[in-house]
């Protein structure tokens, strides 16, 4: 089942979207301003449906609020640079105000179907992350991480034969590391491999000398 937030000042359009949502089986939540949005951005949602021109904090800055987040922006712009501008920026696909409904629930259709081969569940030996529920456990044990600890592992779960430089990692996990120091990643992947080794045959965490990290064979 998938968790839609429609961020949408304008009562009418909002009522028609969560409306034609609902009986497709989504589960919806409103925000009507960008103010409103931000307070729900420590929630999860498969896909935002995002207006631009709202009270309180503007869409465009939304996007860095739910950065990581599926985002298609619904919005009455319709300059060419703006709209290339926001795809650059995150946005997973962009439509123009007025929409056809059948036009929105298709490209909604699309998005999700592209998500869907990004698994909620990482697996790898021993570990298991589930993203749905932001949980992770060692030998089914779940394991309480921070969220720059699970930020972190994820980001090696997805690949797990890739090495990732201590800068892509960074970069990967900056809004949850503000300082934005090697040695501020050193010391959460130390604790991350303490917790990992508590129950496991290993810490799963290895360190390529003068690159960076990648998961253990």
């Amino acid at each position: 089942m998938y968790n839609i937030l429609i961020v949408e000042d304008d009562i009418d359009i909002g009522n028609l979207l969560e409306e034609a949502l609902t009986n497709e089986g989504y589960v919806i939540t409103r925000a009507y301003s960008g103010t409103e949005a931000k307070l729900l951005s420590q929630n999860k949602y498969n896909l935002i449906l995002l207006d631009l021109m709202l009270p309180g904090l503007a869409g465009e800055e939304l996007l860095g609020v739910f950065k990581g987040n599926k985002i298609i922006v619904i919005s009455a712009k319709a300059d060419l640079d703006n709209k290339v501008n926001l795809l650059l920026n995150g946005a997973a696909d962009y439509i123009t105000k007025p929409f056809y409904l059948k036009e929105v629930l298709a490209r909604i259709k699309v998005v999700l179907r592209n998500d869907n081969n990004m698994t909620d569940i990482l697996k790898y030996k021993e570990l298991t992350l589930n993203n749905l529920n932001h949980k992770f456990y060692v030998n089914d044990i779940e394991v309480k991480l921070t969220k720059t600890e699970f930020a972190i592992i994820k980001v090696l779960l997805e690949k797990p034969d890739f090495v990732y430089s201590k800068q892509v990692l960074l970069e990967k996990i900056e809004d949850l590391t503000p300082d934005g120091s090697e040695q501020s990643l050193n010391a959460h992947i130390s604790n991350l491999r303490t917790k990992i080794n508590k129950y496991a045959k290993n810490n799963y965490i290895e360190a390529i000398w003068g690159i960076g990290y990648k998961l253990e064979k």
